[in-house]
This record gives structure tokens, C-alpha cells and sequence, in this order.
């Protein structure tokens, strides 16, 4: 319905941004990358004009998006409880922020960057060897189970090597990020990456 998912994608990208565990809900067991998981507070830029294996930097998904970029700015001002699933103002309301969301800004701080980031894997195409091309997501369930978040929360990742990956399985990714739209048939993705490594993702020990 119109009103629920609206709230569900309202609420996920609030809880992104707000560096908080996504509303979608994991299984039992499974971590749930983004701005909570990794190292703590990340590292300054480093201006590495490529990546080398063992030279990444780890980032956090609040970091893909530009600190004066407002997502939420088409919302301001509306009671969106008092829209009902049959409202057209709810119709059109999605569909300016689909749009907004779609073209969400890439920040050119991290363009060209040596980077690793966890996420959860949304499959585009997939051979006998494995994945060839995927989305990398911050929270399980976006782009299946709930709306794709903002393309400044997408990475397209082209691995180096097929990799035997499954469908929101948590990963790893390691390589230059670079700010490229790319349109799927899974949402829009405002991050491309030639993964140099896909591995299965392991919390760190605290």
C-alpha cells in the first residue's frame, strides 16, 4: 500500500543517515553492515590514486553522502499520517522522492579513493562461475524486500574474478570507488566499483 511503503522507505533512509541500524530486520545471526560496523571513527581521506591490496581504506556508509545534501527536504511540511492510500498527494509524493533518491549526489571526496566497505549483495548477473556484476547495499532487504535506498546508498560493483556469492549475503568490498550513475533494473547506484576483493563479511573483534 501507498502509505506503507512510503513510511518503510521514509524510515530507512532516516535511519541511515542518523547513523543507526537500518529498520529492515536481518535474520538471526546476520550482521547488519553500515555506519555502525567497521573500526569506529573512520580515517582522513587518503589521496590514493588507485588501490593496492592492503591498501584500502575502510569507510562507513554516512560517508557516500554529501554533508550538505538535504534527502529529506521534499518531505518537510507534510503530516504523511493524515495521507491515505488512495491520496493521488501520496502518489505524487513518492514519486517526486523516488526521483530524488535516484539522482542523490555521489560525494567527490571519495571519487577515484581506495576504499573497503561492508554491505549486503543484491545479484544483477550471475553465471556458472558466479556473480559477474552486483549491487552492494547498506541494510539487508533494500532493493528486495523494501524500497532501493537513495543512489548515494548503491555501489555497482563489477568484481574482479566471478565470486560465489548469494543474495543479501553480507560482504566485504575492496577497490577504487568511483561517482558513476548506473541505472539496474535493482535501483540506481550512484557509486561504481572494480572490486579488486569480494569476501565474505566477518565482524572484527572488539
Amino acid at each position: 500500500m501507498i502509505r506503507t511503503v512510503l513510511t518503510a522507505a521514509t524510515l530507512t533512509l532516516a535511519a541511515l543517515l542518523a547513523q543507526a541500524q537500518a529498520q529492515a530486520q536481518a535474520p538471526q545471526g546476520v550482521p547488519v553492515p553500515g555506519p555502525v560496523l567497521g573500526s569506529g571513527k573512520a580515517s582522513a581521506p587518503a589521496k590514493a590514486p588507485a588501490a593496492r591490496p592492503g591498501a584500502f581504506r575502510e569507510i562507513r556508509w554516512d560517508e557516500l553522502v554529501p554533508k550538505d545534501w538535504d534527502p529529506m527536504k521534499e518531505l518537510k511540511g507534510l503530516d504523511l499520517g493524515n495521507l491515505s492510500d488512495a491520496d493521488p498527494r501520496a502518489t505524487e509524493m513518492l514519486k517526486q522522492l523516488r526521483k530524488v533518491w535516484d539522482n542523490a549526489p555521489a560525494n567527490p571526496a571519495l571519487d577515484g579513493q581506495a576504499v573497503r566497505i561492508p554491505g549486503y549483495v543484491v545479484p544483477l548477473e550471475e553465471t556458472a562461475d558466479g556473480l559477474k556484476e552486483f549491487l552492494l547495499v547498506p541494510y539487508f532487504g533494500a532493493c528486495i524486500h523494501s524500497p532501493p535506498p537513495p543512489a548515494n546508498q548503491i555501489i555497482h560493483v563489477l568484481p574482479q574474478n566471478a565470486t560465489k556469492m548469494r543474495s543479501m549475503d553480507p560482504v566485504w568490498i575492496s577497490g577504487t570507488l568511483v561517482r558513476e550513475k548506473v541505472d539496474s533494473y535493482m535501483g540506481a547506484a550512484g557509486y561504481r566499483m572494480q572490486a579488486q576483493r569480494v569476501e565474505p563479511y566477518v565482524e572484527r573483534p572488539r
